[in-house]
């Protein structure tokens, strides 16, 4: 066999490894596009439908929500909805308003007491948290710094839950009111208009009236309006994860925290905690065990 032969037969063999190679390489590519298509298709849907990640920029929330929680908020429970506008990412700018939706059926529709994050009415490529101090129907009424609602003191210092709203002392005489007690301050009232007096006001069918917890220094309905329910996204459900500023330091205490547990139910946050620990632990043993059979196969 002359070597003209053989170097032709060489460079054929070396073409047909090339191919095969390309050819695997191809498919692996494929396989990756396909597993990256898929797992954002995923959470696109998640996102959409069923539960959003959220960031909180302010302290509006404060202390219920501090800056830098990161939470999950539940978007089904009031009705998940189709896209009605195309937006451009991280651009904040609308493309295409005013798209056909569908909102799919509500588990239940948002109640007083409820923190809800929502389309800003003034810019709805922006979302605001706050709590539904408010539904249709109801009364609202700011007077010296206190809110009441239908005549009734809401939470009326900093979202203070526990406190004897019955009873609120002046800042001078707070011995005046058994604790756990609500401190009327007024210089904590701040320069926002608002916070001293406001309403009354009914708030009008189909819609809500949202303030912040730290409501003495919170942009809300009081400035803005209330809120149209259609521009619901959900309700705030878990801090996920949560840092300090200096050094990113974790706030190991919020995180897995449920937001808003009612008094009494603290073990159903025990319960959430010790869950997903035992999930993250038998995840772990699972692919050592795997990794241990695969060592083992020949």
């Amino acid at each position: 066999m002359s070597d003209t032969t053989t170097n032709r037969r060489q460079r054929a063999a070396g073409a047909r490894r090339d191919v095969k190679v390309e050819r695997r390489w191809r498919a692996v590519a494929w396989e990756w596009l396909k597993a990256i298509a898929w797992a954002l298709a995923a959470a696109l849907l998640i996102r959409q439908f069923l539960f959003q990640a959220f960031r909180i920029p302010t302290g509006s929330m404060k202390n219920t929500l501090l800056i830098h929680d990161y939470l999950f908020v539940n978007k089904f429970i009031y009705g998940a909805k189709t896209p009605d506008r195309i937006v451009i990412p991280f651009a904040g700018k609308t493309l295409v308003d005013d798209i056909p939706h569908v909102r799919f059926p509500a588990v239940r529709e948002p109640r007083q007491g409820d923190i809800i994050v929502f389309e800003y009415p003034e810019n709805r490529n922006v979302d605001y948290i706050k709590r539904c101090v408010a539904v249709a129907g109801d009364t609202v009424l700011v007077r010296a710094g206190v809110l009441t609602v239908n005549g009734a003191v809401y939470e009326s210092n900093y979202a203070d839950r526990d406190g004897d709203h019955s009873c609120i002392p002046h800042w001078r005489e707070r011995d005046s009111c058994p604790e756990p007690r609500s401190l009327l301050d007024p210089v904590s009232l701040g320069k926002g208009p608002y916070n001293r007096e406001f309403g009354p006001l009914v708030v009008p069918p189909g819609h809500l009236f949202m303030m912040g917890d730290n409501r003495y220094n919170s942009q809300d309905s009081r400035y803005w309006g209330a809120l149209p329910v259609e521009l619901v996204k959900g309700k705030a459900e878990i801090i996920y994860w949560s840092f300090e500023n200096t050094f990113f330091i974790p706030r190991f205490e919020r995180l897995l925290k449920l937001i808003d547990l009612a008094p009494g139910r603290q073990w159903v946050q025990a319960a959430v905690r010790i869950g997903v620990a035992l999930v993250i632990l038998a995840s772990i043993v699972y692919y050592r065990r795997r990794e241990r059979r695969h060592a083992r196969e020949p």
